[in-house]
């Protein structure tokens, strides 16, 4: 264990973390991008401080980092007391989180990466993939869809249940840009000295059947709760595969 070694990946971490929330807050403030760009910045951007998670000798600081944010998007509100967690909820909250007074679905999203984080740091941490792959079909799929689905989206899906629309374009975006993330993430991950290995097939089978489950998911999910059921649902189901 290096502990020394651990502390600066975790500091270091923190302020990519805080640059990727406050450089999209400071710039919608000033009105320089919409606050839906604001949002899908953060979105896009802090999560993927998860890519240094094998990287901890001891794996439990990812979890301290992961439960600080969960924190931070808990107490981000319209009533907070805290300027600069107003100021966050004020940039990057969506109109369906009015009613709670929260940035419900960010703390979805970190709420997300704490639970699977701490899951296979206590189960399985030489299998830290699955979790990175799950978080990053959060992360960049669902904004990538998101982006492909209101700019050039034309053959709707009607959800009835859910009271609201997806296009076939953002799901066909979300699928494909799963599996290369998947794909990236198996392979990529499995060579790390913490990781346990995966054959070239193997993930190729890990990815295909994540990224069409997650596109299935996504699609059935309230837009607020997606960041919490995409990968969780995902990464438990693949995961519980493997134990066959």
């Amino acid at each position: 264990m290096n502990i020394l070694l651990d502390l600066l990946i975790l500091l270091l971490t923190f302020i990519y973390v805080l640059a990727t929330i406050l450089i999209p807050v400071q710039l919608k403030k000033r009105d320089k991008i919409t606050k839906f760009q604001a949002r899908k910045a953060v979105h896009l951007l802090a999560g993927l401080a998860v890519l240094t998670t094998p990287f901890y000798t001891w794996p439990w600081f990812a979890v301290i980092l992961a439960g600080s944010m969960t924190l931070l998007t808990l107490l981000s509100s319209k009533k907070s007391s805290v300027k600069q967690l107003k100021e966050l909820y004020d940039s990057i909250g969506e109109e369906a989180e009015e009613k709670v007074g929260y940035l419900e679905g960010p703390f979805h999203y970190c709420l997300s990466i704490t639970i699977l984080i701490t899951f296979f740091v206590i189960v399985a941490p030489g299998k830290m993939y699955f979790p990175i792959a799950g978080i990053l079909l959060m992360i960049v799929s669902d904004t990538l869809a998101s982006i492909i689905g209101k700019k050039y989206g034309k053959m709707n899906i009607k959800l009835p249940w859910l009271k609201s629309t997806r296009t076939i374009e953002g799901s066909l975006t979300f699928f494909i840009s799963g599996f290369l993330l998947c794909f990236f993430a198996f392979t990529i991950f499995t060579n790390s000295i913490t990781q346990n290995h995966l054959t070239l097939e193997i993930a190729l089978i890990y990815s295909l059947i994540m990224s069409a489950l997650a596109t299935i998911v996504e699609l059935i999910s309230p837009s607020t709760w997606d960041d919490l059921t995409v990968p969780i649902a995902t990464v438990a189901i693949v995961f519980l595969l493997t134990l066959i």
